[in-house]
């Protein structure tokens, strides 16, 4: 028995930390294909659109990027969706009608069918996906549209930079774990296409727009579907979005796990489109990226009851408990601002957020409206 929960510990271990270490070191192994870009073609026209809830405060700032966005690029239009906002944000957005095409819900139906109905009206050739309180750099208009000279790219997704990763544990954590996403998505795009996109950028053809159901995540759908269509989906790194973090622990915690449970419907949804379309290689960055980090709970769970019953097994009981208390303890002071404790705390409470987030999904939990996080505003 202690050779089984010897080699079961490994395991866990080992799928625990694949999709963080193992996974981006394993994309070196893979052939770089390189980019077929042709500067003298004429670069598209764009439409840019984004959906708003409650959005009042952030608008302001959001209004003075797309002006400056649009005074570099005459043929990029702007459309926003408010999905019924009980505050003044659609008022905002009227007041900027010469800038943005305002349009609002008459009653809440969630981001998916607010951007459906956004695409719908929008003209231009490539749709540019943002949120409401992402601020994107305007000197990225031009590569983003850029790489679409090549004809097999479908989709470009920008980097996203956190602000204020020292307002809090919560927001450093948030900003560190984010920087390991945009580095993996890099490596993923050097030898093909990543395994989806953010919502806070990215853009895709107008004609490889699919249909997205309500209670889904439409930013991973709309950007992974171009990889259904024999396009890439690609990274890059002079295409740059930046937003503020949610800085309060509760805050982050309620948002993983709700982007989870829609994260994982929406894996339900693809997963047939994904197994009939995607080669082996194509399948083991999905597999990696997504399907072993959303279960990161059980793995990590499942390593750590091994090494207790392994300790005991080998005659070593207190190094068990004392592995139960010692990790018991520095989440309990982690909660208490404990700093490097704090970090760990936070670390952990995101794993678990994103698990149950899982649950929600398999017990048919849906989370088709949101609302902004307070502390990030």
């Amino acid at each position: 028995m202690l050779v089984f929960f010897s080699i079961v510990f490994i395991v866990a271990l080992v799928l625990f930390v694949h999709p963080y270490v193992i996974y981006p070191a394993s994309l070196y192994l893979f052939p770089a294909r390189k980019l077929a870009l042709d500067p003298s073609r004429r670069q598209p026209s764009a439409s840019l659109l984004f959906c708003a809830y409650n959005e009042e405060r952030s608008l302001p700032s959001k209004v003075e990027n797309l002006r400056a966005i649009s005074a570099g690029r005459s043929d990029v239009e702007c459309l926003a969706y408010s999905d019924c906002s009980s505050d003044g944000t659609f008022n905002l957005l009227q007041q900027e009608a010469d800038l943005i095409k305002p349009v609002s819900g008459t009653n809440r139906t969630g981001k998916a069918l607010g951007m459906r109905r956004l695409v719908t009206m929008a003209r231009n050739d490539i749709l540019v996906f943002t949120d409401a309180n992402v601020i994107l750099d305007p000197k990225s208009i031009d590569p983003l549209l850029s790489y679409f000279s090549d004809p097999h790219v479908g989709g470009v997704a920008g980097t996203l930079v956190y602000v204020n990763p020292d307002e809090s544990t919560t927001a450093q954590v948030s900003s560190a774990y984010w920087r390991l996403e945009e580095a993996i998505k890099q490596l993923e795009s050097r030898c093909g296409s990543i395994m989806g996109a953010d919502g806070s950028i990215f853009a895709v053809r107008r004609e490889l727009y699919p249909e997205v159901p309500g209670h889904l995540l439409d930013d991973f759908i709309a950007s992974i579907s171009v990889t259904f269509q024999k396009h890439r989906l690609i990274h890059a790194t002079d295409v740059v979005a930046y937003e503020r973090s949610a800085t309060v622990s509760a805050d982050e915690f309620r948002r993983k796990r709700r982007i989870a449970c829609r994260a994982f419907n929406t894996h339900r949804y693809l997963w047939p489109t994904i197994r009939r379309h995607y080669s082996a290689g194509d399948l083991y960055k999905y597999v990696s990226h997504k399907l072993l980090r959303w279960f990161g709970m059980v793995t990590l769970t499942v390593a750590s009851v091994s090494a207790i019953l392994m300790f005991a097994l080998a005659g070593l009981p207190l190094v068990g408990a004392g592995l139960v208390v010692a990790g018991i303890g520095v989440f309990l002071l982690g909660q208490r601002g404990v700093p490097m404790a704090s970090a760990a705390s936070e670390l952990l409470l995101s794993i678990a957020a994103t698990y149950l987030g899982i649950i929600d999904s398999l017990r048919g939990k849906t989370y088709q409206t949101w609302a902004p996080a307070l502390s990030r505003t």
